[in-house]
């Protein structure tokens, strides 16, 4: 993998400003991928309607069911008979969210499917914080934010090699991440904590810092992928629900929204992921990135250099094509430029339709070898021709080391970043005093048990309560009443960024019992465990702290900070309108000498 020294950032800067100009500067291609003889003799040997199912990657949920299940039979034909090119690990069967996968379940199963295979299936999983964003029992990395906080592309690199590592070991190839979008939107309610931050230079080092660490897995070697195009940091939607746009210009595109791409492809990305969102400065028509041929051929192709994969986001999402059946959006997706269509509604309808394009002259069969010989490739550069199961007796020497789980733990402390501080309440001077209420995202979370835990550890006399948003009034009342007791008040809200939400504010009777807390004037602490922009809704709050992470890490070091263990170093890698610039943070102990 190519390393980008100074002079290769000097020239990234110089064609940067060129585009902003205007001036008709070259951009720097992608190297032409090597010759794929395993590839070519896999494309000889399909069909036409084989080909096209390459193309085609579908959900899994990792768990191992019954093969009498209708889920399990399905699976099986899509497999070998409608011949799927790979699937995506997903936290949902069946329309509804299950629990992460374990890690032999999930690898025994992959093994399964691959032997169903006639040419290998790639397998794929966005695991934005290493494997742990989808499996049980692997290094816990925090959310991409609190890395930024930490500012310490470093760690970014060392979480790239890794996840590479541990996804390899559990029978996974490609990596949908890094985040390459710069989060300037206090409101984006899906990229948030997701994103490095809105500093787009920033944005760019972690970004190429986790593709070079994954490449340096030359043992495990992995796809990356550079998400979500061209930019989804500026938007105020959740595209799982509906369709959002970017204003700006082409300029303002090139100074913010591009840059992190920009620098993935220079890093050498395997894959770029299009965005279900509508830049009008790019494509007047309005349509999403993910089936405009302006944005995917003619930026991302011609005018950036891209030469890999290009993978839509997931086609079964409300943004992308509302109102076209299914099939209509896959043919729209390969005009439009992409080459892997990921998680169609109906993957068999997707099939038929595309065919049905090709047959009637809407897309050329050499359009279909084009996006198939670049999958095919793929596979070969991961050697699946050579090897497609994996051991289930080497997972453990791979996954969740405690060499890896300390780094993981490092970065969540170095990321609780300290935003506000009157009268200096924090570090808490008398714990043991102080009441604590935690308050969980939903009744069957396990959110704010570790932090309970580590309260309890070091002061079992201290008030400490998870809450939840399902309690009635009367006992969000009593919580409220017993707090009133205490000298000072600390406040934990989890504000995680979840598909169809569309927000992340406190849910249920939360607002309203901060309110309470404030208005009786005593000292309120309050921690941000997930979206940094939290106080902007509880801006009298005495104190104010964020760990951009909800991971069980980011809850212990909040902790660890709160009683004076550790200091603070974090620095705000987002601007908090009305509260702290970006690169705000008070620092204490060991790092405010430095």
């Amino acid at each position: 993998m190519k390393r980008t020294g100074r002079t290769g950032r000097l020239a990234g800067a110089v064609a940067c400003a060129a585009a902003v100009l205007g001036l008709a500067a070259e951009p720097p291609k992608q190297k032409a991928a090597p010759a794929a003889p395993q590839a070519r003799q896999w494309l000889r040997s399909m069909s036409l309607r084989e080909k096209i199912a390459q193309l085609v990657v579908i959900p899994i949920s990792g768990d191992f069911p019954n093969t009498r299940t209708r889920e399990y039979r399905k699976l099986v034909h899509l497999i070998r008979n409608v011949r799927a090119g790979g699937l995506v690990l997903v936290n949902v069967a069946n329309g509804r969210l299950v629990r992460r996968a374990e890690p032999y379940e999930l690898a025994a199963f992959l093994n399964r499917a691959q032997r169903m295979a006639r040419i290998p299936l790639i397998v794929a999983g966005d695991f934005e914080r290493g494997a742990s964003m989808r499996v049980e029992s692997t290094t816990a990395f925090p959310h991409a934010m609190a890395f930024g906080a930490a500012g310490d592309p470093a760690a970014t690199r060392y979480e790239g090699a890794v996840t590479a590592r541990e996804a390899r070991a559990l029978g996974v190839h490609w990596i949908l991440y890094p985040v390459a979008d710069v989060n300037n939107n206090p409101d984006n309610p899906i990229i948030n904590i997701r994103s490095f931050g809105e500093d787009p230079q920033a944005v760019a080092e972690h970004v190429r810092a986790f593709i070079e660490g994954a490449a340096s897995e030359r043992q495990s070697p992995v796809l990356t992928t550079a998400k979500h195009f061209p930019g989804h940091g500026d938007t105020s939607i959740d595209t799982h629900m509906s369709l959002a746009t970017i204003a700006g210009d082409r300029a303002r595109l090139e100074r913010v929204e591009l840059v992190p791409f920009r620098a993935a492809i220079a890093q050498g990305v395997d894959s770029v992921m299009s965005a279900h969102i509508a830049v009008p400065a790019l494509d007047p028509a309005g349509a999403p990135a993910t089936l405009s041929a302006p944005i995917l051929t003619g930026l991302l192709r011609r005018d950036l250099g891209f030469r890999g994969l290009i993978v839509t986001d997931a086609l079964d999402m409300g943004g992308v094509g509302e109102g076209a059946a299914s099939g209509e959006v896959a043919v729209r997706a390969l005009e439009a430029g992409a080459d892997v269509l990921l998680m169609p509604p109906d993957p068999e309808a997707a099939v038929g339709a595309v065919l049905a394009a090709v047959r009637r002259g809407r897309i050329s069969r050499r359009r279909i070898d084009e996006s198939v010989l670049r999958i095919l490739s793929a596979k070969e550069r991961l050697s699946l021709h050579r090897r497609r199961t994996v051991s289930l007796d080497e997972i453990a020497e791979i996954v969740n080391s405690p060499e890896a789980n300390q780094r993981a733990e490092e970065v969540a402390s170095r990321a609780v970043t300290l935003i506000k501080n009157e009268g200096g309440v924090v570090p808490l001077k008398t714990p043991a005093n102080a009441c604590f209420l935690i308050l969980a995202e939903s009744r069957r979370s396990t959110q704010g048990q570790t932090m309970a835990d580590e309260i309890q550890k070091r002061r079992p006399e201290a008030k400490a309560l998870v809450l939840d948003p399902t309690m009635a009034d009367a006992d969000l009342e009593q919580a409220a009443r017993a707090a009133a007791a205490c000298p000072v008040t600390v406040v934990a809200a989890f504000a995680s960024v979840a598909a169809y939400r569309g927000d992340t504010v406190l849910p249920g009777q939360f607002p309203a019992l901060l309110d309470t807390l404030l208005s009786s004037g005593k000292p309120l602490v309050l921690i941000a465990l997930g979206n940094p922009y939290l106080v902007r809704h509880f801006p009298k709050v005495s104190a104010y702290l964020a760990t951009f992470s909800t991971v069980g890490a980011s809850e212990t070091a909040a902790v660890r900070c709160l009683f004076g263990e550790i200091p603070f170093r974090g620095r705000l890698p987002v601007t908090i309108p009305g509260i702290a610039e970006r690169g705000a943070g008070i620092q204490t102990g060991d790092s405010a000498a430095r």
